[in-house]
Parts: structure tokens; sequence; C-alpha cells
């Protein structure tokens, strides 16, 4: 109505309410006219049947039937009678007249007809039916002398009323309601409009004067306008105009003085915005300035604690004394610390410059949360403290994002609870709080019971360089940088971070995550393999006992709590002789030392009565317990990680799993044909055994062009092909095989990227040259298993998740101290063969020298290219060898030089890196 004029608004206003009465007085009236004939017409039924009852009745009683057809014929004549039947009692025709009678609905009863008679009404669309049931009355059965009984069903007689003469009435009601509506709309909307008239004219003429005042003619009057307050308009107006014109000249001289005063002000600050300028710049330079500082500083103290590290690991595999251990332990765990708060500040530097891009890679949640328990639980358990994590069956656990960053989060909050608390529990839940088609959201809380955080601590936690304790004397150490950079990371993968707590009641750390769901990462683990399994739990901890039930039972057992050993002891009295029980035992017990737990578990072993799995701090060593077979005592440290917890049971309840031998049936691969093209022999080999261990057909080729020549020999089903390679590389490669796919008319073989660094919008060239997918080395069987039938559709058979576990069991084990050389990482990237895991190691240390002279000679010339081919070539070689400090300095170096930021001491940490390795391999006796 705002943008509605005064004409438009007075005929609204006349004429909605006028239309509004007409129309409802309209309505009103010619529905009471309507209803009255439809009542007049069921009358007319219900008379015209009830004179026909008696005679109807009479007929049938003396079984004459054509008897009462004069009447029916009679009937016929009365207003909208169409059509008349006389049926028996089993409504077969006995006299008709008129028409045939047209379809009828269902039943309509009216309240007021033909109540108490069984009437029923039928109503259709052209015409009402009614059926009327003829019975023997007393009155009439006197005078018969065939017998019947009284009330007695003769038959039925049935009249049908045409609806045509009523509707035409109707319609003629209708038709002289709206030609009445529309003569009261006319004559309405002529009174408004002559109304308008004598009020807008005026307004028009005002509405002229003042616009041209507004234009500046202010010599303009207004005459009367003939009524008393129009007259008044035009006069203060009139008035005004008089005022404006003798205003215009003071006016117009402020307005000269204003301007001249807003020009000054205005070079005023001018001059104040170049200065703003210069002082933003200058901070803008500061800033970029600390950054680099920061990440400078960070490697150039990275360099030396490397070597400080490195040399501590050697020299504790040397004959020393005791004191001479704690001392070079303490050094360790203090340049481990250094290390630890330079990453936290590089990390910082690298989110505020902007360059921290995250990963989108596929993992299990599982057994990334368990991962990190693990690597925090000697810490936790120094101060006697339990960890737990307990994942909700809902939340899927093949995902896909940055393992590494969610990982980095979830270590900050974890250690951060671990400092803060000193005794009791951490734990780590995890549930689905969202899901929309392929992503989900998860949250995580992190739930302590240490101290606790005030209000005002809690507002200051999340700022850089800010603890919870800042005063002089502080009982925990750390950069107060850990929360920060997990609140920034948490913000890049679309989620929230947030905090609850109360002093002396704990805390509770919560973050949300938004992830996408992957099908490369889905879990291995057999369904419930263990179903009807009995199972005796005996564990103090609640939370403990709680996220061990939720795995016992993911595994198909059915467990026993039970509250202490005594209670166990009862229970296994009761076992059959012959029948062990599987039992699950806490070292730490309210009523029992370690030592006395460990006694009695080795008495129940030695009298057959259980198979037994031992659950202990990391701090805790039982050297009696080593020499009992592994399927009679398994010993697993806290926190239990369910895929430890499979392996366990597995090998207490069918024992020792010997190695799958290679047989047709367990070669899921048999059939597929393979090309694997790498130029380093390593990658080549390794990729090549897997495969050849699954039982596919493998073709191997250095090169590209080598490639397209076997591709263009013999057909292949898949390719797994290098990206960084001399000569044609991977992409050139695949781009010429697509070429010759089409001009043969081919279909397209599926080609798997293999690479050992690739970032994110490398990894979207890829895709883009006619690649179909892309794994990133270190590759296992696992995923090699899963590729193929990705994009083969070859199903593979239950032999193949056996190679898959037997591979993993093979492989497991407690990581080595040293980060320079790790055997037992090497045995678990070579999928547990020893021989293999040797061979790898032996041809990664034979090129070390070359390496090292064609990356000195790089950087010595300057030549970025070259250095970075070189770097790619030995970062491949890395991901498939124990060499964790090597591989770490590749890929810092290679995503640096990608990245086209300054590499030089990157460059030489990784020779120091490849010096280290020379040396720790001398050691060991594999140089």
């Amino acid at each position: 109505m705002n943008n509605t004029g005064l004409k438009a608004r007075i005929l609204l206003i006349t004429l909605i309410p006028a239309g509004l009465l007409v129309l409802s007085l309209g309505s009103y009236f010619s529905w009471q006219y309507l209803k009255q004939l439809d009542e007049q017409l069921m009358e007319r039924g219900l008379l015209g049947i009830e004179y026909l009852q008696r005679p109807a009745t009479r007929a049938l009683l003396v079984g004459e039937p054509e008897s009462v057809q004069p009447y029916l014929d009679g009937v016929l004549n009365r207003t909208d009678v169409r059509a008349v039947s006389l049926h028996d009692r089993d409504m077969q025709s006995l006299q008709h007249a008129g028409p045939l009678m047209q379809p009828t609905d269902e039943p309509v009863t009216l309240s007021h007809l033909g109540q108490g008679t069984g009437l029923q009404i039928h109503s259709g669309q052209y015409s009402s039916r009614f059926l009327l049931p003829l019975l023997a009355s007393p009155e009439l059965l006197n005078n018969q002398s065939q017998v019947f009984e009284v009330d007695e069903l003769l038959g039925w007689l049935e009249l049908e009323l045409s609806h045509g003469n009523t509707r035409l009435l109707g319609y003629q009601t209708l038709l002289t309601t709206l030609l009445l509506c529309l003569f009261g709309l006319s004559l309405a909307s002529l009174l408004a409009y002559t109304l308008t008239r004598r009020i807008t004219a005026p307004l028009s003429a005002v509405n002229h004067a003042v616009r041209k005042l507004s234009e500046g003619q202010l010599d303009v009057r207004l005459p009367t306008q003939g009524s008393r307050e129009m007259d008044d308009l035009a006069q203060g107006i009139n008035t005004m105009a008089k005022a404006l014109y003798s205003a215009q000249g003071e006016l117009q001289q402020n307005i000269d003085q204003a301007t001249e005063d807003l020009r000054q002000t205005l070079e005023t600050i001018e001059i104040q915005n170049i200065e703003l300028d210069l002082a933003r710049k200058t901070a803008q330079e500061a800033s970029r300035v600390k950054s680099e500082f920061l990440a400078n500083m960070s490697h150039e103290l990275r360099t030396p604690l490397n070597g400080i590290l490195g040399f501590t690991n050697l020299l504790q595999r040397t004959q020393l004394n005791p004191r001479q251990k704690d001392y070079l332990g303490t050094i360790e765990k203090s340049a481990d610390n250094l290390l630890s708060i330079i990453n936290e500040i590089l990390d910082f530097s690298k989110i505020e410059a902007g360059k921290l891009v995250l990963d989108n890679l596929a993992f299990n949640l599982r057994d990334l949360i368990q991962d990190t328990l693990t690597m925090l639980a000697p810490g936790a358990h120094q101060k006697d403290l339990e960890l737990v994590s307990i994942i909700y069956r809902d939340t899927p656990l093949g995902l896909s994002g940055d393992p590494l960053r969610l990982k980095q989060i979830l270590a900050n909050l974890l250690s951060n609870a671990i400092k803060f608390t000193g005794k009791g529990s951490v734990c780590v839940r995890t549930m689905l709080e969202q899901q929309d088609g392929s992503q989900v959201v998860l949250r995580i809380s992190i739930t302590d019971t240490g101290i606790g955080l005030s209000q005002s601590q809690q507002k200051s936690l999340f700022q850089a360089f800010s603890q919870a304790d800042n005063s002089a004397s502080r009982q925990v150490s750390g950069t107060g940088l850990g929360l920060v950079i997990a609140k920034r990371l948490v913000e890049q993968m679309h989620g929230e971070i947030g905090l609850n707590s109360e002093p002396g009641q704990g805390s509770e750390f919560w973050l949300t995550v938004r992830l996408n769901i992957a099908d490369q990462a889905t879990d291995d683990l057999p369904i419930a393999p263990w179903t009807g399994t009995e199972v005796a739990l005996v564990e103090p901890h609640e939370l403990t006992r709680q996220a061990l039930l939720h795995n016992l039972e993911d595994l198909g057992c059915t467990v026993l709590v039970l509250d202490d050993l005594s209670a166990l002891q009862q229970r296994l009295l009761q076992q059959p002789p012959g029948t062990p029980l599987l039992t699950l035992v806490s070292s730490q017990q309210h009523n029992a030392s370690s030592a006395e737990v460990n006694g009695q578990i080795q008495r129940w072993i030695q009298d057959d009565r259980c198979r037994c799995l031992l659950m202990t701090h990391t701090q805790e060593h039982f050297d009696d317990l080593e020499n009992w077979p592994a399927d009679r005592l398994q010993v697993l440290a806290k926190p239990i990680c369910l895929r430890k917890l499979h392996q366990a049971c597995n090998q207490l309840l069918n024992g020792p799993q010997p190695g799958v031998r290679r047989t047709e049936r367990n070669m899921p691969l048999a059939g597929i044909r393979v090309l694997c093209v790498d130029d380093n022999p390593a990658n080549l080999k390794l990729v090549t055994t897997f495969l050849d261990e699954l039982g596919a057909r493998v073709l191997a080729a250095g090169g590209g062009e080598e490639a397209l020549q076997i591709s263009k020999e013999q057909p292949v089903d898949i390719i797994f092909m290098d990206v960084q390679m001399p000569g044609m590389d991977g992409p050139q490669t695949t781009a010429e095989l697509r070429l010759r796919e089409e001009q043969a008319g081919l279909e397209p073989v599926p080609v798997i990227a293999l690479t050992a660094h690739a970032l994110a919008h490398e990894r979207r060239q890829l895709l883009k040259c006619g690649m179909n997918d892309y794994l990133s080395k270190p590759t296992n069987p696992e995923q090699l298993l899963q590729c193929i039938q990705k994009w083969t559709g070859q199903q593979f058979s239950d032999s193949a998740a056996d190679i898959l576990i037997t591979h993993t069991a093979a492989a497991s084990g407690a990581r080595n101290e040293s980060s320079v050389l790790d055997p037992r990482e090497g045995l678990r990237l070579a999928a547990g063969k020893p021989e293999l895991a040797r061979d790898m190691l032996a041809m990664l240390l034979a090129s070390l020298d070359q390496e090292y002279s064609e990356i000195s000679h790089a950087l010595t010339n300057n030549d970025p290219e070259h250095l970075l081919e070189r770097i790619h070539r030995l970062h491949g070689a890395s991901r498939y060898c124990g060499v964790p400090d090597l591989r770490q300095h590749c890929l810092q170096t290679e995503t640096l030089l990608k990245n086209d930021e300054p590499a030089n001491l990157a460059v030489r940490e990784l020779l120091a890196a490849i010096r280290r390795l020379q040396q720790a391999a001398t050691e060991t006796s594999f140089l």
C-alpha cells in the first residue's frame, strides 16, 4: 500500500467493503436457495415413493405385481421423476416405468427424511435414487389368504429423480445473483471515481507547484482550491515559497563558507590516510619478517637438534653405565621437548602466513584415534592415568581428509589433558553428529579428571603464547601454541572447537570436523568373528571396562564382567576340565599388586583353566611371562586397540597362525594383468613383489616409453604408474596412452598414479591428464587390492582378507627407538617379508652416495629442476624403507621446492640426514 496513489486507495477503500458485502449476501442467499431446492427435490422423491408404497405392497402380497404398473406410469408425470421400478426381495426387477436408471454414489442419509422406514437415498451426479423396502404390514395381512409374517420383506420399490430442473433453477439463481453483484459494484465504482476526482484534482495542482518549487522556481503561487482544507494547504505552500525565496541568498553564502571549510578538512584527512597507509605497510612488513624469522630460526634450530637426537640414539646403543644412560635419557627427552616446541612455532608461522594446505587422504578413524592414544600412553601411564577411547557404533570409520593434521589436533588436546590431570583418566569419545550424503560431521570430545579451568582462564586459552597457568611457578611446560594450532586446524576443517570446565571438576574439550566418507579406508576386520564365545573380563576402571566391553561385543563375544580376581577364581573353578576360559585381566587391581596378579595368572594357565590376555601399563614389564606360549598367554599394553585385541584373541583361540601358503585359493588377483611403471628399481621391485604374492601377472617397465611399448604388445587390466620419471613422465605417458586408445577405439585402461608426495593442485592435474586415481607411497597389499577391486570390478575371496591380516600381524611390533633407521617399520612396509625388507633397504643404501653427489651438485649449480627431480626420486625410495628421518627431510624439502620457497637450508639438512643414515647402517652392519 505504500506505493499506491490516493486515487487507487479511495477506490480500494470504497470497492473492497462494498464488493465483500455484495459477494457475501449474494453467496449466502444463493446457498440458501440452492439448499431449499435440494430439500424440495428430496421431499418430492419421498412423497412419490410413499404414494407408491401401499399399492406396491398390496400387489406383492396378492402376487400380482403387474397391477401396480398404472401407478408407476402415473408417478412419471410428477415433476423431476425420471424412472420407477418394483423389485422382488432379491432385487430382481418386476415392473419398471421410464428409462434405465443411471449409476449413483454411496448411500446418503438425511436427518429429517425417511427416518425409521428403511429408506435409502443414493445421490449421483445427474440423479438421485430412492430405495424403499416393502414389508408386510398387519393391516394388509388381514385381508390376504396367503400367510406372511409381519414385517417380512416382500420386495423393493426404487424411484429415480432427475437433477436437471433443480440444476437449471440453481444456474438461473446464480446468474441473477452475479448480475446484481456486478450492477452494485459498478454503481459503487462510479461513485468512488467521482469522489476521487474532486479530491485528487486539487492535490495534483499542489503537487505541480511543489515540484516547481523544488526545481528552484520560487515565484510560483497557488490560487484558491474551492475547499477549506485545500485552501489552507495552498496558503501554507505560498508562505513557504516566500520564506524559501528570502532564505536562498543567505543559504548560498553559508554554502560557500562550508565548502571552504570542507576543502581544508579533506586535505588534512588525505595527509592522515597517507600516514596510516605507511604505518600499515610497516606493520605488514614487520609481520612478514617475523614469520620468516620464525620459519628460518625453526629450521636453523632443527638442524643441530636432529644431530643431537641422532647421536644420542647412537650413543645409547653403546656400552654405558647406568648414570650415563640416565644422563643420555635426560638429554634426549629435553631435545625432544625442544623439537616439539620448534615444530609448534613452525606450524603457527605457516598458519599465520596462510601457507598451511590440508590434504585429502583416505584413513581409518578408529586406527587414527587408537594410534594417537598409543603414542601418548607412556606419558599418561607415568602419571598412573587411564587412557580410554569410545567410538559409537553409528560412526563411519572409512573417511577422507587430512589424517596427519587430525592426529595433530587430537595429540595436542590429549597432551594438554594429560599435563593438567594428576590422577584419574582421560577419555576420548567420538560420535556422529550429522550426515549429509557423502559428508559427515563428527564430534570428538576429550574429557579429563584434572584441575579444571576458571572462566578467566578459559577466555585466554585459545590465544597464542598463552597458557592456563602463566605464573612464574607453573608446573607444566610448553609454548602455549598447541590449542591455538588445534583451533586454526579445526576451523580449516569447517568445524568448531570449545571447552566446558569448572575448577576442581576436570575439563571437556570438544571439536567438530566435516569429513568425506571414503570407501578406500573401510574397516577390514571381520564382523563378529567369535559369536557366542564366552569371555571373562576383570577391569577395575569403569571407563576402560566400558570400552573393552564395547570392543568385545563388536567381536561377537559374550562378556562376563567380574569385580575382582576372587570372583574370577570362583568362575574358573566352575569351568569344565579341558575347556579353558578366555580371560582378560588388568594388571592394576584394587586388592592385589601387579606381582600378585602375575603370579595368579600363571597358576591358572598352568592348571589349564584359562587362556589369558593380560592388560598392562606401558611402564610395566614382566620378563617371566615371555616364556609362555602365545596360544596360552598374551600381554598387551593399554590402551587396548581393537585391531591388536583381535590379533591377540585370534592367537589365544586358534593358536599361532602360520604364514599363508601361496596356493590358488589365496591368490585373489589370479588372472589380473598389471603393468607397473617406475624408474626406481627398489620401488618397482616392492610393488611387483606385492602383486606377485597376490597372484597377479605382473609386467614391469622402467620408463614411459617402455610402458607404451608393453601396453601396445599385450593387453593389461590396470596400470600403476610413477609420476616423475626421466624422459617421458607419468602424465605424458598417460596422455599418449589415452590418445592411442581413442584412435584405436579401445576401452581405456585404468591408470593409477603412484606418487611419494603431491600437493593438492598437482593431484588435480594428475586426474585431468587422464589418470583415474592416485595412491600415495608407500603402498601396501591392502591398498593395491582395494584399488584393483575398485577399477577392475574383481571380487576377492575371504582368503584375501586372511592374507592382509597375516601381513599385518607379521609386521606388527613396537617402533624402534632410532628415528634414523627403523627395521620394524621397514618390515611393516614390506608387508611382513624380511627378505624383501632387507632387499629394499640394501637398494636404497647402495644409491645414497650417488644421490648425495647429485643433490650436492644441483645445489651448488642452483639447478632447482634437477634438484627437485633427484629429491623426488629419493623420497619415493625412502617411502618403502624404515628410514623415517630421511623420509621426513625429503618430504619437507620437496614441499618447499614445489611451492617455490627458499629450500637451501632444508637441502643441507637432507644431506646431513643421508650421512646419518649411512652411519647408522654401518653400525648395524647394513653396509
